[in-house]
């Protein structure tokens, strides 16, 4: 049986754990209170009241307060949009369409909390917990890129997920912000930055096929050569290493 790595979507507060119900119970109880309170100890503190949850325990199934909290709905957003890709069939899509469905339908599975996910995205903002927004936009790009089918293991396993952070984070937030109808022009901003990531591969396409490109990527001196996609057992949130 091989390890099971330790992502942003298994471990800490949103993992499969002891606790693990005590935290959905929270977390579930905690959205009415976050509209108002934030990802907040009050927040947490309410729920648990509301949940019949003692005080000690919530606190030890997000220790981190706030944050934690707010890790573990983005997560359950990511599980569910893992789920719904997965039971899609998206083989009938252009590459693009895909890809736009990916990020489109893991905002729809929010529309109905845009007050919270606007508390969480300046939450995230914030120095201290850039690090777990980062992290947590990383996992979304890497449940579709893997919904997707992706198979690289070399620098381009990053590039794409890099890529696709990008996109999803700008989207998200224009989406904030958008009360047109249907939310129809971020569909059109979404459609704009994916054109501008098909234009990129396009680009990397045609530098693979300039004679000095290929024999650098050919060299042994070659550092992308040292790049592999993550092993199994890797336990990083973004993990990789040198190839042996």
């Amino acid at each position: 049986m091989t390890d099971t790595p330790q992502t942003p979507e298994n471990k800490g507060p949103a993992g499969d754990a002891p606790g693990a119900d005590i935290r959905d119970r929270i977390l579930d109880a905690a959205l009415v209170h976050v509209a108002f309170d934030g990802w907040s100890a009050d927040a947490i503190a309410a729920a648990a009241s509301d949940a019949g949850v003692e005080p000690a325990a919530a606190r030890a199934a997000f220790p981190r307060g706030g944050v934690d909290l707010a890790r573990a709905f983005h997560l359950r957003g990511d599980a569910q949009l893992r789920a719904d890709l997965e039971a899609t069939d998206l083989g009938t899509m252009r590459f693009r369409d895909r890809v736009a469905y990916g990020v489109r339908h893991r905002l729809e599975l929010i529309e109905g909390d845009k007050e919270i996910v606007r508390r969480a995205a300046a939450l995230f903002a914030l120095p201290q917990n850039a690090a777990d927004g980062t992290a947590l936009v990383w996992n979304t790009a890497d449940v579709i890129w893997s919904a997707l089918g992706d198979t690289s293991q070399d620098v381009n396993w990053y590039t794409k997920r890099a890529t696709l952070s990008g996109v999803y984070s700008a989207t998200l937030l224009y989406w904030l912000g958008d009360d047109s109808d249907g939310h129809a022009r971020s569909w059109a901003f979404l459609d704009r930055r994916i054109e501008n990531v098909m234009q990129f591969e396009k680009f990397k396409a045609k530098l693979r096929e300039n004679p000095i490109a290929r024999r650098f990527e050919k060299s042994p001196f070659n550092p992308l050569e040292l790049i592999r996609a993550p092993r199994q057992s890797a336990a990083q949130n973004l993990p990789g290493s040198p190839r042996r």
